[in-house]
């Protein structure tokens, strides 16, 4: 019969859709809508195989309404023809509803995917913004600084701010250590210098603001030389602060740094 043949293709089709085709694994969009394109086009054909069994039906049932005068096996034959085209219909619609059920969850898990990968995307931006260089100015000068490098420069500062400075001479020496490129260098060894002489460790208070003044112009440079004739006064090199002090007047004659040195250079005498 041919509502047989129709049924069994569509029953081909619906065997072969589900098992190619897994509702949950949406990794891709493409993939995602190639699988409801396939699921739209198997329920328009189920629809259409419904539509010719509903004709077969109104076929049958109209020879059967005329069939007073065939025999009773030809009856028989239509009713039970009758009966499994009926069968066949409630099948396809059993079928049908549940292409639907499957298309609506197709729907639901692909945007349920996009969400959550849009959640991602945002997250992912978002941890990369964290990670992403930002200005800072710190005295004067302005540069690029990485967050974990402001942090750590932050942390180390907040140290000598609290006065524990000989903690503050390993948090700010290692701060040089882990960045010796970095735009905080100099103002980290004006307060290394400080830190080391708040503990009379006058050498190497030198050296740092040594190192200070020798990477060039920068607004602690007068204050860090003055520091410099501080440590030697501490060490008794007179001579050698008296020479730090002029150099300090002679290059910078308006800081405030030269107004303490011409002070300095008076108790000297």
């Amino acid at each position: 019969m041919i509502s047989l043949r129709i049924r069994t293709t569509l029953l081909g089709l619906w065997v072969i859709g589900c098992s190619s085709s897994s509702f949950a694994a949406l990794f891709e969009d493409d993939e995602a809508r190639r699988a409801i394109l396939e699921l739209r086009q198997r329920v328009e054909l189920m629809r259409m195989g419904i539509e010719t069994l509903r004709a077969e039906n109104q076929v049958l049932i109209k020879k059967a309404s005329e069939g007073s005068d065939k025999s009773q096996d030809e009856l028989l034959v239509m009713r039970r023809s009758l009966l499994d085209l009926q069968n066949q219909i409630e099948s396809l619609r059993s079928d049908l509803a549940k292409s639907k059920g499957d298309y609506e969850s197709l729907l639901k898990s692909l945007s349920e995917w996009q969400r959550d990968q849009k959640d991602k995307i945002q997250a992912l931006e978002e941890r990369l913004r964290k990670l992403e260089p930002t200005k800072v100015a710190v005295d004067g000068r302005e540069f690029l600084a990485d967050p974990s490098e402001k942090r750590d420069y932050d942390q180390s500062l907040e140290v000598f701010r609290k006065g524990e400075y000989a903690q503050a001479t390993g948090t700010l020496a290692d701060f040089l250590r882990r960045y010796p490129q970095s735009g905080y260098k100099p103002s980290v060894l004006f307060w290394l210098g400080n830190a080391q002489y708040a503990v009379k460790d006058y050498k190497d208070a030198i050296a740092s603001f040594r190192s200070l003044v020798a990477m060039g112009p920068h607004q602690r440079v007068a204050e860090s030389l003055l520091a410099i004739a501080n440590c030697q006064i501490e060490l008794k090199d007179v001579r050698g602060a008296r020479k730090v002090l002029e150099d300090l007047i002679k290059a910078h004659p308006d800081s405030e740094a030269a107004g303490a040195a011409k002070d300095r250079l008076t108790k000297l005498k």
